[in-house]
């Protein structure tokens, strides 16, 4: 079976960055892994929480009903600390992920680029750092060699998106973004990744924005090809998973 992982920073990141792909590549029989690093404590908006434990709660449930709507096989929010994932220790968090990458076994892994895709988000930066290392270090057996028990094993994933866009947020901190290799087209999905995006209704200030930036972009998702298990030269593709190569 075909498997990817999105490895993101907070709940909605799923939906607003990768959402129509989500649930594209699960209509075609993908199997479909979220990871969010953070709960989302550290928000602007609060949707009534009184403490960030409250918020946090809230947006995991929110982030459960985003990605029920996605269809995502197996979703997952992890504990590190909202607005902070700059400051942790790199190395751990990059051994949780490399044992999920090699318990998961991804052939395509999506995640953000290190300058923090289009909102240049600090968070989503560290995110791409550490899912970059993990996706690099899965296979080799000098890192994290304890992890191999149990059943788990070395394991190489074959491709590395980051999500791509062909414009930048006017009045942010400068990036400079990567260029996208591919477009996909989630054509009938994206009503639904509106959808998905609307259920983290803590963030509804944002609705709007996030909404007519969606429909101005129309039915597509950017990405580019930041790293694959096979050296060569880059190809046209039509598909995250063009010449993926069965386990």
């Amino acid at each position: 079976m075909h498997r990817l992982l999105c490895l993101t920073a907070h709940p909605d990141d799923e939906a607003g960055n990768f959402g129509g792909s989500l649930l594209l590549y699960r209509e075609r029989g993908v199997e479909t892994h979220v990871i969010c690093l953070t709960p989302g404590q550290a928000a602007s908006n609060r949707g009534g929480a009184r403490t960030d434990q409250e918020l946090a709660t809230l947006r995991r449930k929110e982030f459960a009903a985003s990605c029920e709507i996605l269809k995502v096989a197996h979703a997952d929010v992890l504990d590190y600390a909202d607005a902070h994932l700059h400051r942790i220790d790199l190395y751990s968090v990059v051994a949780e992920l490399t044992r999920r990458m090699r318990q998961i076994r991804p052939q395509v892994v999506l995640t953000f680029g290190p300058e923090g895709g289009i909102t240049g988000h600090p968070d989503h930066g560290m995110a791409g750092i550490f899912a970059s290392l993990a996706f690099q270090w899965a296979g080799r057996s000098n890192r994290f060699p304890e992890q191999l028990q149990d059943g788990v094993s070395l394991y190489r994933p074959q491709k590395l998106y980051y999500a791509a866009a062909p414009f930048a947020l006017p009045n942010r901190q400068p990036i400079s973004p990567p260029p996208a290799t591919i477009t996909i087209n989630i054509g009938k999905f994206l009503e639904d990744k509106i959808c998905a995006f609307k259920s983290h209704t803590s963030q509804a200030p944002l609705f709007p924005i996030f909404e007519n930036g969606v429909r101005q972009r129309g039915a597509k998702e950017e990405f580019h090809l930041a790293a694959t298990s096979t050296p060569g030269a880059l190809k046209p593709e039509n598909d995250l998973f063009d010449g993926i190569i069965e386990d």
